[in-house]
């Protein structure tokens, strides 16, 4: 089996292509150009937002702003205007290293490619996007953060108890049979 290496936009990686040459039917993929892009962009975005960079930005707006929501129906005016910093913020420092790392990157795109593929989005990456674009996505995050900040969040550990299943007292023998 060869390795043929093709050059394809994706965060400076190169996709490595494996083609059976032995094979009379090459198997390649029929993906568009648009979508092979798409993807390239996908794994960008995985690879932006793990980054100490990016994690700290969305870290440091959290940490400036999370007491300001509360888990409540009514949403305070001052919300709209954390949104829009927010979207702001993060996405203009998204859209740029995209921009980087992929050479003719269009944002608009790929927002309408990721409306038709956002089935074949991971979804920690799909939440992390609709929270540019949803509001209530958006203060479900600083919710979620707040709760966790404050300690209100779900411990398990308190609930978990080991119990032996052979009572006290008892002499265990190691078998599991009747004598």
């Amino acid at each position: 089996m060869d390795i043929q290496e093709r050059s394809i936009p994706s965060c400076g990686e190169n996709i490595v292509e494996m083609v059976d040459m032995d094979e009379e039917n090459f198997a390649f993929s029929s993906s568009s150009a648009a979508d092979t892009a798409f993807d390239a962009a996908v794994g960008c975005i995985e690879g932006i937002i793990m980054e100490d960079e990016f994690q700290q930005l969305q870290q440091s707006f959290m940490e400036k702003h999370y007491l300001e929501f509360e888990d409540s129906e009514e949403n305070k005016l001052s919300y709209t205007s954390i949104f829009n910093e927010y979207v702001a913020l993060l996405e203009k420092y998204l859209e740029q290293q995209l921009m980087e790392r992929i050479p003719g990157f269009s944002m608009n795109t790929f927002t309408e490619l990721l409306m038709q593929h956002k089935e074949e989005v991971p979804d920690d990456i799909f939440e992390m996007l609709l929270s540019f674009t949803d509001f209530m996505a958006f203060k479900e995050m600083f919710l979620l953060y707040r709760t966790e900040k404050e300690g209100r969040g779900v411990d398990l550990s308190q609930g978990i108890r080991v119990t032996s299943l052979i009572p006290a007292g008892s002499k265990h023998t190691g078998s599991t049979g009747s004598q």
